[in-house]
Order: C-alpha cells, then sequence, then structure tokens
C-alpha cells in the first residue's frame, strides 16, 4: 500500500517538474531579413513600417522570429551564437550580453536533418 502511494506522488509530481521551467536552448542566428509589419499614418502620407526578421537554427530546426515592436532598431550580426526559451509563441533570449524577446512566426526542419 506504502508503495503505491510512493507511486502515484511520482507520476503525478514527475509531469509537473518537467514542466516547472523552460530549459535554454542553444542556437545560432543564420539568416536576417527586414518584413513589413503594419503601416503608419502621418497626416496624408502612409509609411510603412519595417521590422527585422530572423532564423535561428538549432540541430533540428530552424525557427523565424520576428520583432513585436518596429520601433527596436538594433541589428544582430549573423552567426552569433544565442541561449534561448521558448514560451508559447515568443521565444526570449540573449546575444551579445542583451536580452531580445521575439515573436515565432514559423518553424521549420533544418536543411541539415532533411533527407535528400
Amino acid at each position: 500500500m506504502k508503495n503505491l502511494f510512493l507511486l502515484a506522488a511520482v507520476l503525478i509530481a514527475a509531469p509537473i517538474l518537467v514542466h516547472s521551467g523552460d530549459r535554454p536552448q542553444t542556437g545560432t542566428i543564420v539568416s536576417e531579413n527586414s518584413v513589413s509589419c503594419g503601416s503608419k499614418q502621418q497626416g496624408s502620407k502612409q509609411t510603412e513600417l519595417l521590422c527585422q526578421e530572423y532564423v535561428v537554427r538549432t540541430g533540428a530546426t530552424d525557427y523565424h522570429v520576428r520583432q513585436m515592436k518596429p520601433s527596436e532598431k538594433e541589428l544582430i550580426p549573423i552567426n552569433t551564437p544565442i541561449e534561448f526559451t521558448l514560451n508559447k509563441d515568443k521565444m526570449k533570449f540573449k546575444a551579445n550580453g542583451k536580452s531580445y524577446e521575439y515573436l515565432v512566426v514559423a518553424e521549420t526542419a533544418s536543411d541539415a536533418t532533411l533527407v535528400r
């Protein structure tokens, strides 16, 4: 009976412990592109806003991430190694000593894992 309670406790606690924290992953920024992310009306002129979109490559996955606000103008160099965490549709990472938060807009298998 005691072993049954111990087994039940382990089965209940294990998923909680697994999901308790996002484990950091490592990746590399392999490309950058400016993409349209809306427009801004100033009087009678309409200006298109551009956001940076990066491709972050891990061992098996390419994540396409985009700025959440077009006002953030800092560019991150290509081939920069990063350590990131994923939470729903957001990627938080550190690069060159600074923290960033980007929106994940696509996820694909990296070219290295595709069978040719």
